[in-house]
């Protein structure tokens, strides 16, 4: 690809860029958190019609990923969760195909009052976007479109067939993803443009929810030494934890890319309930957990290890009787993986970077999820995670850098002309 032709299509993402960050807007108005993800959804396969694209909706069904060994338990309705593609499919394909895909879902966004603004009305304040999902990954999400939109805007169409790919279960179970590939829908390459702070993902954990419910023995609190306390045992629960998740991050020298990783293996209580009235002992309490675990580590074997761990912790204290906590497993089944140096899929993805940035690509590893799992380990595809920068994803105020974003956009767009290859258009 010469100068020229790469010119004229960064100079196609500049000259739409202020409608792709008003798209970015409507996108972040659309509060997809789970189980309602329709309304956005209904918007990305109309922009995918409106381009010509071959649009493919689909409701996942547990049925037909449930017996695969990515599958995420799933513990809410699937009825409105729909997955959308819109594959451009040339007549002629003489380059490499490409699937580019980003997740609608967002996580919910805890007290509006700790919000400066309200999360779901767009904000543009000091080069930064506002708004819950702005940076995970709605900012990523319509990159992807944009940059796509960039090649025929500078004259050309895509050599190979493309499928940009909109999915929903990437923050619960990564089911979206996985349903997609089981689909059939497969690339020579995947880019993911998640907020990975203009860098690479090489290397990310592996992730594991579940449930810990501990019972208890009420009694009036006149008699507190009659009862059983399920919050303290509850705490006692947690310390148990944090005892695995130590002994975990002690062995992150024999992980590559994580050794110089300050503490790779979290163990977050994400959720608390229990007990029914303030005189009373408490009869119950439930927590719910999110453990990361190694790439390379089956998660079977790291489920079968926290089982044991917090059995055996509780036996040592109190012995085997019926208030043992009961563990279950309640979404996230993830193996993590890692992305192999040196393809060819990454040396594209690295020339283009460095056109646009003006310096190397850099690559990290990372203690979060990603959907890069699910082709990286099932599908035997490269895939790029590679995205903007961001600040407070999960959190209050959560935004994504403005330019940041752009130079994200003229980087895929790039990759598309050098990966699928170009031809002119009629």
């Amino acid at each position: 690809m010469n100068r020229e032709v790469a010119q004229d299509i960064t100079d196609a993402v500049d000259n739409a860029f202020d409608r792709q960050l008003e798209f970015t807007g409507d996108l972040i108005r659309c509060p997809s958190v789970r189980g309602s993800e329709a309304a956005i959804q209904d918007r990305m396969e109309q922009e995918f019609a409106d381009r010509g694209l071959e649009t493919d909706r689909w409701r996942i069904d547990e049925e037909d990923i449930e017996d695969h060994v990515g599958f995420g338990p799933m513990t809410v309705p699937y009825d409105e969760d729909f997955n959308i593609v819109g594959s451009y499919r040339p007549a002629v394909s003489q380059g490499r195909s490409l699937i580019l895909q980003g997740h609608v879902d967002v996580v919910p966004t805890g007290p509006l009052e700790n919000w400066t603004t309200p999360p779901f009305e767009p904000r543009v304040e000091d080069g930064w976007l506002y708004g819950r999902g702005a940076g995970d990954m709605k900012a990523g999400l319509a990159a992807n479109l944009f940059a796509f939109d960039a090649i025929t805007a500078a004259g050309f169409s895509p050599a190979a067939p493309i499928h940009l790919q909109s999915v929903v279960e990437e923050e619960s179970t990564g089911n979206g993803a996985l349903s997609a590939l089981l689909r059939g829908y497969t690339g020579d390459a995947v880019l993911i443009p998640e907020p990975e702070e203009n860098a690479l993902v090489r290397t990310n954990v592996g992730v594991i929810w579940f449930t810990v419910r501990v019972e208890g023995k009420p009694s009036h609190v006149r008699e507190m030494s009659k009862g059983f306390n399920a919050f303290d045992a509850t705490n006692d629960v947690i310390a148990d934890l944090r005892t695995l998740e130590a002994d975990w991050n002690g062995q992150k020298d024999r992980y590559p890319g994580f050794e110089d990783v300050d503490h790779p293996i979290n163990f977050n209580v994400g959720e608390i309930s229990g007990g029914d009235w303030p005189s009373s002992v408490p009869s119950w309490c439930e927590i719910s957990v999110r453990a990361a675990i190694y790439p390379g580590i089956d998660p079977e074997q790291a489920w079968e290890e926290i089982q044991e761990h917090v059995r055996h912790a509780s036996i040592a204290r109190r012995g085997q009787d019926s208030r043992l906590p009961r563990l279950e497993r309640t979404g996230f089944f993830a193996a993590g993986y890692r992305l192999d140096e040196g393809g060819e899929a990454e040396a594209v993805l690295g020339s283009a970077h460095r056109d646009v940035f003006g310096q190397p690509l850099r690559s990290f590893s990372t203690p979060g999820y990603l959907d890069g799992r699910v082709y990286t380990n099932y599908g035997s595809m490269p895939t790029l995670t590679y995205g903007p920068r961001s600040l407070d994803i999960h959190a209050f105020d959560e935004r994504v850098h403005i330019e940041s974003v752009r130079n994200i956009t003229k980087t895929i767009a790039l990759f598309i002309a050098e990966w699928c290859g170009l031809k002119p258009l009629k």
